[in-house]
């Protein structure tokens, strides 16, 4: 359990914003509050243990994208003490051809220094 110091100082580190721009392929904003430690669980394609390894999956990711042209919506975000749940859409098109749509949701995990430990993610391709 959290104390109320602790919850308060979760206010002063915007931990919405931190899952937001990590959910929208803005990554390099995010990697100095990865824990060490972490492990981001893509459900059905992977799981990635360590901040380094995050790091260059998000490099592989950030590749992709600089490939197409990106559209990502946020539906909506929810927050609750240390969690912080994430859900939108990205649209990928290439030369005005729409080559996928993903619906996700990603669900955070912030340790009391403010740093994730746990990301999960759920996207369905349509």
């Amino acid at each position: 359990m959290f104390s109320l110091t602790t919850l308060s100082s979760y206010k002063r580190v915007n931990i919405d914003s931190l899952a937001e721009a990590f959910s929208v392929g803005e990554f390099e904003e995010v990697f100095d509050y990865l824990d060490e430690s972490m492990v981001w669980t893509i459900l059905g394609e992977a799981e990635i243990k360590g901040k380094q390894a995050v790091i260059n999956h998000c490099s592989q990711v950030k590749a992709y994208f600089s490939s197409v042209t990106t559209h990502f919506e946020i539906q909506d975000t929810i927050s609750d003490y240390n969690k912080v749940v994430v859900m939108g859409i990205a649209q990928f098109t290439r030369d005005n051809q729409l080559l996928s749509t993903v619906s996700a949701c990603d669900v955070y995990e912030f340790n009391s220094q403010h740093k994730i430990i746990k990301i999960t993610s759920y996207c369905i391709k349509h």
